[in-house]
């Protein structure tokens, strides 16, 4: 199947040796006990893995001076940086009160990276202005980077293979970061696979980055030409819809097609902010569409 990246970027920023973090011990106390907690502990490349962020702030914890990021590394057998999921927690540190539970669930997809095996899961809080990491109550790997967890990570064969059918863009790269990768839509995109026959759930990352849109675009999704789901997809917003696909609606046949068809398209060589050249066609850009049999 071919899978781009998107949830998991890449983010070299806390990658900087930090002053006052060393390995062994850590003279400042703790601010909160971070954790977590995987939909699954083995993962084929490609495929999606719910991650529930768990952080218990300290009960005599300082209050947060500004907003910090939660780093999160993904790291080889050899302690080699693959890739990472950091990000905003959705309440801010500045909000964060002594001895509350913050807690909250993220998709991510894992990367098409060339590595199997045990991958070791490490968290921390940085700040965006300096790099700046705060000390957290769980085993430092090292520069207050904190193991919590691990994947096993399995070949991308025991996924379901998509075919891009019609309807669809070449895939493009974003140029700041190589596992950043997508595909346009027309107004209508075929997919097709090999039917699983057994109850299944699609997943559809996307967004509208909102060049030619200030309202929302709907977005249908057809299997074997009946209508199985419907969503709004707001511009500027990174959304992952899920749809349940039944036994009885992949029907018997070998093979099964998926239809998006959307509302809204635009050509942004028309669309005088865009300042393009681009005379194509352009639906929803597709970060990731993957089928998931249960």
């Amino acid at each position: 199947m071919r899978v781009s990246s998107r949830v998991l970027i890449l983010c070299t920023l806390p990658l900087l040796a930090l002053i006052g973090c060393r390995r062994g011990g850590d003279s400042q106390p703790p601010v909160a006990t971070p954790s977590l907690t995987l939909s699954r502990t083995k993962a084929a490349l490609g495929s999606p893995v719910d991650i529930t962020y768990r952080f218990i702030v300290a009960k005599d914890a300082p209050t947060f001076g500004q907003d910090y990021t939660v780093m999160v590394h993904f790291v080889d057998s050899d302690d080699e940086l693959m890739w990472t999921d950091d990000h905003r927690p959705p309440v801010p540190t500045t909000q964060w009160k002594p001895g509350q539970t913050i807690e909250y669930t993220r998709t991510v997809f894992v990367p098409v990276y060339p590595y199997l095996g045990d991958a070791s899961i490490q968290m921390g809080l940085y700040s965006s202005k300096d790099s700046h990491r705060l000390p957290l109550a769980a085993k430092d790997s090292g520069q207050r980077a904190y193991k919590v967890g691990s994947l096993q990570l399995l070949a991308q064969t025991q996924n379901v293979f998509l075919i891009y059918k019609e309807g669809w863009h070449a895939p493009e790269v974003a140029p700041e970061n190589s596992i950043t990768e997508w595909q346009w839509t027309k107004a209508d995109a075929t997919i097709t696979f090999r039917n699983p026959k057994r109850p299944s759930t699609f997943f559809l990352h996307a967004d509208n980055p909102g060049i030619a849109f200030n309202e929302q675009q709907s977005v249908a999704i057809l299997l074997n030409g009946q209508p199985v789901d419907r969503f709004a997809l707001a511009p500027r917003q990174e959304h992952i819809q899920r749809t349940l696909l039944t036994a009885e609606q992949l029907g018997s046949a070998d093979m099964a097609n998926l239809r998006i068809q959307v509302d809204k398209t635009f050509v942004p060589a028309l669309v005088p902010a865009a300042h393009s050249r681009d005379s194509r066609e352009l639906g929803i850009r597709v970060f990731h569409a993957f089928v998931e049999p249960r």
